[in-house]
């Protein structure tokens, strides 16, 4: 019995070791040793093999052959691939996908259409055909012309196969018309006119005089933005339970269609009792003005702006008291007579920190540069006012294309990560300017760079002359001095203005300037300047006597400083909030001690159909603090930008027919844009105002400031920064105006960046 059991442990063991020499030698077997390729044109072996997934020694079997194959369909380089194993070698064979030679579009007449559809097209050219491809990129034609305003387009395709494994794509496009709006209907709307629902939108009926916009054009995709925006005026006006049932385009004549809109208003809703749910360690004294906001909404009509105001003024409140990290919410309760409730709920929100901030995409412009304009930095804690203000800032620097901001959570780490993209552009310029009036012509141009070697130093010069006038200057302004927040300019200036025949006198003027700026509390910036500047005035026989009594020379060291409150949301094209600044300029040394002060305020207001309405309102004044005249070249002028229509400095008091200026000023200016005129072309702004003006008090003799009377004027503007650089175009037209004031109706500058 014993034998036995001995016998059949020798065969147990003897078994055991035949199944381990077995499975170490087919293990071994089951290694890769080389890899042999064919029917390769243009991909390399190596490449093969890299994108096969699998090297030589890993294991082989069933299994990784096929995600072997798997692996190299997926390249899309292939159409066929065949793989054996045998002796340890891997055999692929395989027949390439052919290339894309070229692509072509036929029966387009717009570069800028060819390049969109190029970049929504899967297929490219040097890259591999794929068959199944080619019926989706068709569509995808189709449906972009569709968007174009092609509505009844037609897209055809041929494949060229060429000799060396290489085709030609093809796309025949038949345009067709435009399928364009001829009218916009709303149904079932019975609180606002048509007309004013019509602003709300974007889609717009076809008229003549909208011949460049695309807007006219029927667009099913923009219907939903359109239904969006109707459903979130209706809501700002009370119409809680506004609904937009549907939207749809309906044929009415060869290639015009009506759009039509269901709306459901429902019923008016107001506000009812607004409460303010604050942390008891929270201090009710911070959010009193805001409780007394709440109180005076109550009866008013619901509206979703409001709150969204509200919320922003409880993180305004919670920035300006050191509550780094709030968060507010409310809830809405309906009850009887259409009235909603509302709580809003403040709360302390897990605090996050600013990890790491990331700008990139700046090639020429030191990263420095970009990082002094951050408010809130790496280490600090998140705060979304902070941060936004700190990419307006980046911005506001004027010297990017773009600006495109990331927040990146970390959940775990309660930290944040922000990535700034900057597409730069190019900040030299070359400009020219000119105006034509009644009095003759005037010419302007220079040279400026706003970001010398890439420190965002702003440098440049000016020349401008006319008939009797000649102006030079040359400044540098290093925004971020020294790596702080403070700014560091200097300057120089040389003027002439002869009217020794027209009007008896002559000023000559050379000077220098140097000063600062920066933020000396929140939103409130001080700008001190020091000027230093020589001026010799002469005189003839047709000068006046009070003319003559200033001929000489003078010698002037002043202080010249402002104190400005900045609310715009952004310092570069502002479209909303506002900007009051008061500037005084000082006589420390002087030879007539004339005080100059000027009060300046600018507001911005943007619409949900994105017009901007903007308001200016200047007061200067100019006295002697002795018992001189104020200097003739010190008195008040209005700038030719306050006051469109009427030549710079030739309105006002006269001294026989010399305009002399006066001891006061004042400009009243309001603009509106019109963005529903060319909207399809890039960077063009277009804009309609209103301007007034006058100029009075002439401080040696009353009597030359007699029958004064507001001058006003209005007309169009246009900004557009072309391909070859900016342009401003102005045609203004004089309303009120005196007989002795010298008109200019139309002024341009234009130039070119570099």
């Amino acid at each position: 019995m014993s034998n036995y059991k001995t016998i059949n442990l020798k065969k147990k063991i003897i078994l055991f070791f035949l199944l381990f020499f077995f499975t170490i030698k087919n293990s071994y077997a089951s290694q890769i040793k080389d890899f042999k390729i064919s029917g390769n044109e243009r991909i390399t072996n190596e490449t093969i093999v890299l994108f096969s997934g699998y090297k030589i020694n890993d294991p082989i079997d069933e299994t990784s052959i096929n995600q072997m194959i798997k692996n190299l369909y997926e390249t899309s380089f292939f159409k066929n691939i065949s793989i054996k194993f045998n002796d340890n070698i891997i055999y692929i064979d395989v027949i390439e996908n052919p290339l894309v030679q070229s692509i072509v579009f036929n029966g387009l007449k717009r570069e800028s259409l060819e390049t969109s559809l190029r970049e929504i097209i899967l297929l490219k050219e040097k890259s591999s055909f794929l068959e199944n491809r080619v019926k989706g990129d068709q569509d995808r034609i189709l449906n972009t012309l569709k968007v174009s305003g092609y509505f009844f387009a037609n897209v055809e395709t041929t494949i060229k196969n060429n000799d060396n494994n290489t085709v030609d794509i093809i796309y025949n496009i038949d345009r067709g018309k435009r399928a364009l709006i001829k009218n916009i209907k709303f149904v079932g709307n019975k609180v606002f006119k048509d007309n004013k629902l019509r602003k709300v939108i974007t889609s717009e009926e076809s008229k003549f005089w909208k011949f460049v916009s695309r807007k006219k054009n029927v667009d099913v995709q923009r219907f939903s933005l359109d239904e969006n925006l109707l459903k979130n005026f209706f809501k700002n006006n009370g119409y809680y339970n506004v609904k937009i049932n549907s939207s749809y385009a309906q044929l009415v004549e060869d290639r015009y269609f009506d759009i039509i809109f269901n709306i459901n208003a429902g019923e008016k809703y107001f506000f009812n009792n607004l409460k303010l749910n604050l942390p008891i360690e929270y201090n009710k004294e911070d959010f009193l003005k805001l409780q007394n906001v709440l109180t005076k909404l109550q009866g008013k009509p619901y509206s979703l702006n409001r709150i969204e105001e509200i919320l922003y003024e409880i993180d305004m409140v919670a920035l300006n008291n050191n509550y780094d990290f709030v968060s507010a919410t409310y809830d809405e309760e309906i009850i009887d007579n259409n009235k909603i409730n509302l709580n809003i709920n403040l709360k302390d929100t897990e605090k996050f920190y600013i990890e790491k901030v990331n700008i990139v995409g700046n090639s020429i412009t030191s990263e420095r540069v970009i990082r002094n304009q951050l408010i809130a930095d790496e280490g600090d804690p998140f705060n979304d006012i902070l941060v936004n203000k700190s990419f307006n800032n980046i911005k506001s620097l004027g010297i990017f294309k773009s600006v495109k901001p990331e927040v990146v959570s970390n959940e775990v780490d309660k930290t944040k990560i922000i990535n700034i993209e900057v597409e730069e552009k190019p900040t030299g310029e070359i400009f020219a300017g000119a105006g034509t009036g009644t009095s003759g012509s005037s010419l302007s141009f220079g040279i400026s760079e706003n970001n010398y070697l890439g420190e965002g130093i702003k440098l440049g010069s000016s020349f401008a002359f006319s008939d009797d006038a000649l102006t030079g200057r040359i400044f540098i302004n290093d925004p971020n001095y020294k790596n702080t927040n403070r700014s560091f300019s200097r300057g120089a200036e040389r003027s002439e203005n002869d009217n020794l025949d027209s009007y008896g006198y002559k000023t000559e003027k050379t000077g220098f300037s140097f000063g600062t700026s920066y933020e000396q509390f929140k939103d409130i910036y001080f700008s001190p300047k020091l000027l230093n500047y020589y001026e010799k005035i002469t005189t003839n026989s047709k000068a006046s006597a009070a003319k003559k009594k200033q001929e000489g020379n003078y010698l002037d060291l002043m202080l010249d400083y402002s104190l400005s409150l900045n609310k715009l949301n952004q310092n570069f094209n502002p479209t909303d909030g506002y900007k009051v600044t008061f500037s005084q300029e000082l006589p420390v040394y002087s030879e007539d001690y004339t005080l100059n002060n000027r009060f300046n305020i600018s507001k911005y207001i943007e619409t949900q159909n994105g017009t901007v309405f903007t308001l200016g309102f200047l007061v200067a004044t100019a006295n002697s603090l002795s018992n001189d005249d104020a200097r003739i070249t010190k008195r008040v002028f209005i700038p030719s930008r306050k006051l469109r229509g009427f030549e710079p400095g030739k309105i006002g008091p006269k001294d026989g027919t010399d305009y002399i200026g006066g001891n006061f000023g004042t400009s009243l200016n309001f603009a509106s844009t019109l963005p529903r005129l060319f909207t399809e072309v890039q960077d063009l702004d277009l804009s309609f105002f209103v301007d007034a003006a006058n100029v009075w008090g002439v401080d040696y003799d009353s009597s030359l400031d007699t029958n004064q009377k507001i001058r006003t004027s209005t007309g169009i503007a246009l900004d557009w920064f072309t391909p070859i650089g900016p342009l401003t175009l102005s045609y203004a037209l004089p309303i009120t105006k005196k007989s002795s004031d010298v008109t200019e109706n139309f002024r341009f500058n234009i130039g070119t960046t570099f």
